[in-house]
């Protein structure tokens, strides 16, 4: 089973523990850390803009990835959600064990 880690920023921490409290709920994801703080400088619609954000760090399998991404799209408020994957190249056993059965089937 191929794990992954997904990146997903937010407003604010109000609406990043709403989307990651629903994909947990729904089994999409094990769990998600929130971390305040984050400041992203970014280009958007011909602008540089600089705002501060909350990054969410998802941990789940990656045939889930596509689920994740629709449930996030449909509770996020921005138009175009960071939502981003990378490979969990290695994890402690007794860990991704726990993910595994978290985890929805």
């Amino acid at each position: 089973m191929e794990y992954v880690v997904i990146f997903i920023t937010a407003p604010d921490e109000e609406e990043a523990a709403r989307i990651a409290r629903t994909i947990v709920e729904e089994r999409l994801a094990g769990c998600v850390n929130i971390i305040k703080g984050v400041r992203s400088i970014y280009s958007w619609e011909g602008k540089v803009e600089d705002e501060d954000e909350v990054l969410m760090v998802v941990k789940t399998k990656k045939t889930l990835f596509s689920a994740v991404e629709k449930r996030v799209k449909e509770l996020h408020s921005y138009s175009v959600p960071e939502i981003i994957s990378i490979p969990l190249i290695e994890g402690s056993e007794e860990y991704l064990k726990w993910l595994k059965h978290e985890l929805m089937r």
